[in-house]
């Protein structure tokens, strides 16, 4: 499927480069591209020979600086409900991914912008990048996520800082609260993007989607569900040929070859 407000490139090692192509606009999101990117990352779930994604913002001002506001300010109340959910179903699919994405941030990250790199498995900011949450500026609350991500990133009173000031943070600052986990040079961040995904992928297939999974289960459900849940993926690890591979591989001295199966 081509895209009207994505490009989707596929590169080596099965990484995925996601880029939101609505510079004019600052990248920001309106329905017709959170269509997109539900069409997106159903394929990289989809697609055994895809492991990994990388999402940015076309141009070098924003990753995502929000949503459309024209968009939003012709939306009544019953849709935008509606917008709100459908977004968060878009978000969640990108969240519960059994595979690893990166947000490679290039400028603003605002609104919706940081609610879909807090989705990501590790979030990757230039130097000059802004992360904030101003929908209280606006008269609305978050509606993609905010308020339940990012308390768990970076606890519940510097999440209410952000999300009731509307005050935007630097990337060094967000990196200091745990939001961010790299901040690199403009220059450096699509390649060191690839380079911790590609460090990731040489890992077993299985092993990086069941290590993701235990870790959101104990965060959706406690530690006791969480724990239940890393012994069955540990038992159900054992059982395959990956398991043997790595083990084999390690005990040989050389780069084990993963199937993920």
């Amino acid at each position: 499927m081509s895209f009207s407000h994505l490009h989707f490139e596929v590169e080596e090692h099965g990484i995925v480069l996601i880029t939101i192509n609505r510079p004019e606009k600052r990248n920001a999101l309106n329905q017709a591209t959170i269509a997109e990117l539900d069409v997106a990352f159903a394929r990289v779930e989809s697609d055994r020979a895809l492991r990994g994604l990388i999402l940015t913002g076309a141009g070098d001002k924003a990753f995502i600086a929000g949503a459309d506001i024209k968009e939003l300010a012709e939306t009544s109340a019953a849709e935008a409900e509606s917008l709100s959910v459908k977004g968060q179903n878009v978000f969640r699919r990108l969240e519960t991914m059994r595979k690893p994405s990166v947000a490679a941030i290039n400028g603003y990250a605002l609104g919706g912008g940081l609610e879909l790199a807090m989705c990501c498995t590790v979030r990757i900011a230039s130097k000059d990048a802004v992360l904030g949450q101003p929908e209280v500026k606006l008269g609305i609350p978050p509606g993609y996520g905010a308020t339940q991500r990012l308390p768990r990133l970076v606890g519940r009173g510097r999440a209410l800082d952000m999300l009731l000031s509307a005050e935007p943070v630097s990337a060094e600052e967000a990196h200091r609260s745990g939001l961010v986990n790299y901040v690199v040079e403009k220059s450096e961040l699509i390649p060191f993007s690839r380079t911790w995904l590609s460090r990731v992928l040489a890992n077993g297939p299985l092993a990086l989607g069941l290590t993701m999974q235990a870790v959101d289960a104990g965060l959706d459900s406690g530690i006791d569900a969480g724990l239940r849940f890393e012994a069955m993926a540990f038992g159900l690890a054992a059982a395959s040929d990956d398991r043997a591979e790595g083990t084999r591989a390690f005990l040989e001295k050389r780069a084990p070859v993963f199937k993920g199966r």
